[in-house]
């Protein structure tokens, strides 16, 4: 057997949303397990998400420092957002979000990686690009909001943030994710390998 996830879809022979939130709802279905039982599952639908690993030519890596209430931590992260538009392309996505939250753009997007956040209890995807050949945006800078309003800007070497999290200090998924995966490229194959920023995403198809 290929080492490969694989969609599969159990029957659902009943669902409901009993909560609608600004961006995600929670949808509870009542699945057909493989022995016929039927089982109950709660779950958060979100919208995607992308986010950019973004290196620049002295080896380090662009990371924002932002407050998080869920988790009531003021974590460091990569620039990333919510695919707002359904079939919305994620480079486009990608790109603004790179934009809007650094004042940053460049000149070559990779995709880095795909992953589930929380397949257990989220159907959120995230596409993680890397991108190079950093320069600043022109014009004016986005102007920002909310938990965005207090967000600080730093630009880290990569070997630190990897050390980072691997203590145990460094916890936002598409960060870790990010870093590690970037760090496994530059000892395998090299980043020339890495998959086109245009390539299929099954998880949210996308128009071209």
């Amino acid at each position: 057997m290929p080492l490969k996830d694989t969609p599969e879809e159990w029957p659902v022979n009943e669902t409901g949303t009993p909560f609608r939130g600004a961006k995600t709802s929670v949808r509870t279905d009542r699945v057909v397990m493989p022995d016929g039982t039927v089982a109950t599952r709660d779950y958060q639908v979100h919208p995607g998400s992308v986010a950019v690993v973004a290196l620049d030519a002295q080896d380090r890596v662009l990371v924002l420092r932002q407050y998080r209430h869920p988790v009531r931590h003021r974590l460091w992260e990569i620039p990333a957002g919510l695919l707002d538009v359904p079939g919305e392309n994620p480079l486009h996505a990608a790109q603004r979000e790179l934009y809007e939250e650094a004042h940053v753009k460049a000149e070559d997007w990779r995709v880095l990686t795909d992953v589930y956040t929380t397949p257990g209890g989220c159907d959120e995807a995230v596409r993680i690009f890397l991108a190079r050949g950093l320069s600043e945006a022109e014009g004016e800078r986005f102007e920002v909001s909310e938990e965005e309003a207090d967000m600080e800007l730093a630009r880290v070497p990569l070997t630190e943030l990897v050390r980072g999290a691997l203590a145990g200090d460094l916890h936002n998924t598409c960060l870790v994710v990010g870093v590690l995966s970037l760090t496994a490229a530059l000892a395998g194959e090299g980043l020339q390998a890495l998959r086109p920023a245009d390539a299929p995403w099954p998880a949210r198809p996308f128009e071209a």
